[in-house]
């Protein structure tokens, strides 16, 4: 298994900071619940080729990304419908509309599909860009493991606060995981709920590079380097750079 090693870093990483690195990169290999463990890793693969996809840098300067027909330059033997949306959620994630959504449906991938997806999307970012603030190349990409995907759809997810079905604090059943153990289960955490472990994987990495969810509003006590409201005022930044409307 490859591992996440900061070792060679310019600046100390913190201990658990690097801990939850590792985890994540552990959790890409594992077979999820809609994709295989090589699956997975192609995705990863092409959440990377993707930065540099010359239709989608086209299209980020048009009026609608999807105002110019095109190609997007692949490299994973993934189903289309899977490619197009590693590719526009890589470049286009605040212009995508509920059409699209449903016509990557129509075209085959599933709804718990495509949830895994920008879990594994949103993992591979996180990492990367940490790497390269840190002035570090990518870390290799792990081997995959063996095994299918389960196919396991929560039996209590329902459509209703979003595009996707997704599942509701109240609705956890017996048979799920403790996806809202330490959140709040409101809705940015509900947002991958059709597949918990997405969930669960993507604020394990949450919570230590920004801060636990009952930190949030602990205001009497300052739990990194940075202030809260310094951490505030680069996340608002960020959020304004990617066009986050949340």
């Amino acid at each position: 298994m490859t591992a996440i090693d900061y070792a060679t870093a310019p600046f100390p990483v913190r201990d658990d900071l690097a801990a939850a690195h590792a985890r994540a990169w552990e959790r890409l290999a594992r077979p999820g619940r809609w994709w295989s463990g090589e699956e997975r890793i192609a995705i990863a693969r092409e959440v990377r080729h993707a930065a540099g996809c010359r239709y989608c840098r086209q299209a980020a300067q048009a009026l609608s990304p999807f105002a110019l027909e095109g190609r997007h330059d692949t490299v994973s033997p993934l189903p289309a419908p899977a490619l197009e949306a590693i590719h526009r959620l890589r470049h286009h994630a605040s212009r995508l509309h509920e059409g699209w959504y449903r016509g990557l449906l129509a075209d085959g991938l599933s709804e718990g599909g495509y949830v895994e997806l920008i879990g594994v999307l949103a993992t591979v970012l996180a990492v990367d860009e940490f790497h390269r603030a840190l002035g570090l190349p990518p870390a290799a990409l792990p081997q995959p493991r063996p095994g299918q995907p389960s196919r396991l759809r929560p039996r209590g997810a329902r459509q209703d606060i979003a595009w996707v079905p997704t599942l509701a604090p109240e609705d956890v059943g017996e048979d799920d995981p403790d996806l809202y153990a330490g959140l709040g289960g409101v809705n940015i955490h509900r947002a991958l709920s059709l597949v918990p472990e997405e969930v669960m994987g993507f604020f394990d990495i949450d919570t230590a590079q920004y801060l636990p969810d009952a930190a949030l509003r602990d205001f009497g006590r300052e739990y990194r380097s940075l202030s809260h409201a310094q951490i505030e005022l680069l996340a608002a930044r960020v959020s304004a750079l990617n066009q986050c409307v949340y």
